[in-house]
């Protein structure tokens, strides 16, 4: 469909295509010029990153995804946000998350309002609440779980709730399964 030439950088040059880029620079130029101005929007999308070898202490807000690999102590509130702790990461603050993945550690409180994903490296220590709730094998989560949808009304919450809560008391690896509502 695209010619060799035509995929070429704007800053690369040959000399037996010269002549052809030449001959074709007002064709190519505003296919070439459309695709830059485009990738702005999509390097917005990408999560920001805190890599391995940062540390964070502190309060870190935002409503953008966020991929923690370092270390950070605190809070984080991501309101429209996913947060991705990578295997290297080590969270030690209550998260507030639309979505949250674990394949690092976290200690605290972790809310994720649509979802909470445990990998198989994950570890979770302390309170998830969550909508929906995965686990994969290996997953360790030690401390208190609120999965499902709650109630509107708050008079009926306090039932259902002390219905919803399980327990994990041991530190022992999840063998398997997935949880949803």
């Amino acid at each position: 469909m695209w010619k060799k030439e035509d995929a070429k950088p704007q800053g690369a040059t040959d000399n037996v295509a010269a002549p052809a880029v030449t001959s074709k620079a007002p064709a190519a130029t505003p296919a070439i010029t459309p695709p830059s101005s485009s990738a702005l929007p999509v390097s917005t999308r990408s999560a920001a990153c805190i890599s391995q070898g940062i540390r964070i202490k502190g309060e870190v807000t935002g409503s953008e995804d966020l991929f923690v690999d370092g270390l950070v102590d605190g809070k984080l509130n991501l309101t429209n946000g996913s947060l991705t702790i990578g295997p290297n990461g080590t969270v030690k603050a209550d998260v507030y998350a639309r979505e949250v993945i674990v394949r690092g550690k976290i200690e605290g409180k972790v809310t994720g309002r649509d979802k909470v994903q445990l990998w198989s490296t994950g570890q979770v220590t302390g309170e998830v609440q969550t909508d929906r709730l995965a686990i994969e094998e290996g997953a360790l989560l030690k401390g208190k779980v609120e999965a499902g949808k709650q109630p509107a009304k708050p008079s009926e919450t306090k039932a259902t709730t002390a219905t919803a809560i399980g327990k994990v008391s041991d530190a022992t690896p999840l063998s398997s399964g997935t949880a949803a509502d």
